[in-house]
């Protein structure tokens, strides 16, 4: 009986920390835009990939080429017919600052412009965004499925794997 309270206690407090909201942030795309999440998603889903540290960063772009061709390419045998927004932030703090720059130019010279439309900077630590959001491990990416009011319905980190792509395509149907 009392595992079972356990499980039941632990299966609560995941869903409510998976209903709170997305805290307001600010980037900016390659090309100088401001962009606002998870609001720019103006009433979809958004799914928003952040990562913070130099180690995190190949594997956020291991996330990019799934996520794209499954949510916004809708190409291939998974192509999914959801309406959703697919964000990838890396955020750059402490001595990752220097990098901001650097990584905006290489982005602009890559030339696809609808890579750059998913690619949102973030310098600093955006008002304490890793402490709302529980980004403890600097070397992991964290990916966020963020409803259309701005909450939070479910919530990953780590290497990409088809099954949690394929949890992340559950929790943003409608």
């Amino acid at each position: 009986m009392r595992i079972l309270f356990s499980i039941l206690l632990l299966a609560t407090n995941l869903t409510a920390k998976a209903q709170e909201p997305f805290p307001a942030i600010t980037g900016e795309r390659a090309d100088g835009t401001s962009v606002e999440l998870p609001k720019a998603s103006s009433g979809r889903h958004a799914i928003i990939c952040l990562a913070y540290g130099q180690k995190a960063g190949p594997a956020l772009e291991d996330w990019y080429g799934p996520a794209y061709l499954r949510f916004v390419a809708e190409h291939g045998l998974f192509a999914s017919d959801l309406d959703v927004d697919v964000y990838f932030v890396p955020l750059f703090v402490g001595l990752n600052k220097a990098g901001y720059g650097p990584t905006m130019k290489k982005l602009r010279e890559q030339g696809d412009p609808d890579v750059e439309d998913r690619v949102v900077f973030l310098r600093g630590d955006a008002d304490g965004l890793r402490d709302k959001l529980g980004l403890k491990d600097k070397e992991t990416p964290y990916i966020f499925v963020v409803d259309p009011q701005g909450r939070i319905v479910h919530r990953t980190l780590g290497a990409f794997s088809d099954d949690k792509l394929d949890a992340i395509e559950e929790a943003a149907s409608p």
